[in-house]
């Protein structure tokens, strides 16, 4: 099991890093914005967590069509080792693909249903990203769908990277059915690192040794 920083930015990556529990660092064009970053941005974010000792990072492509996707793909590359995210679109099925052929670590990014994990399966694409909050938001079983792809696709050669998730019950219960990986933003960190539980115990503890 592998937990990731969803986040690109630096002085919370750098405080979660500091924990020692997560492998890696996930990011999307969505979240280099929230950090004020681009597209452009990523050669130096990479050195930089790089340098941080990060060794495992996911960049996503950008363009809707497939030669686009590829052309994206091939500048992430250039920066060293990563993984590429691509969308599951139709465009997105076949530059996956085409990349995995090439040698390269991809995972399908903006999973909303079970079937999408499937054909994941099935091009050889060795991770598959669903949107658990997203879904619930949406109207759909967040849980039971990412349950059910578990169900049927099991972690070899295709992992579940369970992203979009909004509390750490819904990392526990994924975790439960055999979920492998986890990206978690700032807040689901914070509640896995910190039980506001464990928080009142530890200050017992601190009272009682005091007196």
């Amino acid at each position: 099991m592998a937990f990731y920083i969803d986040s690109a930015d630096r002085p919370l990556i750098e405080e979660l890093w500091a924990t020692g529990v997560f492998q890696g660092v996930t990011t999307n064009p969505t979240i280099l914005s929230r950090a004020g970053l681009g597209q452009s941005d990523l050669p130096e974010l990479y050195r930089w967590l790089t340098g941080l000792g990060v060794g495992t990072f996911y960049a996503q492509v950008v363009g809707t069509t497939t030669e686009a996707m590829l052309d994206s793909a091939a500048g992430l590359r250039d920066l060293g080792p990563l993984v590429v995210k691509v969308p599951a679109t139709a465009a997105g099925f076949r530059a996956a693909g085409e990349l995995v052929r090439d040698g390269g670590q991809v995972l399908l990014t903006a999973v909303y249903h079970p079937v999408q994990a499937l054909l994941a399966r099935d091009v050889g694409i060795q991770g598959v990203a669903p949107y658990v909050g997203r879904m619930i938001d949406a109207g759909r079983p967040g849980v039971a769908a990412v349950t059910q792809m578990q169900q049927a696709i099991g972690t070899e050669p295709t992992r579940i990277l369970a992203a979009s998730l909004r509390s750490a019950d819904d990392v526990a219960a994924l975790a439960a059915v055999g979920v492998p990986d986890f990206t978690v933003g700032e807040a689901v960190a914070r509640a896995m690192l910190e039980d506001e539980l464990t928080l009142t115990a530890v200050e017992e503890f601190e009272a009682a040794a005091a007196g």
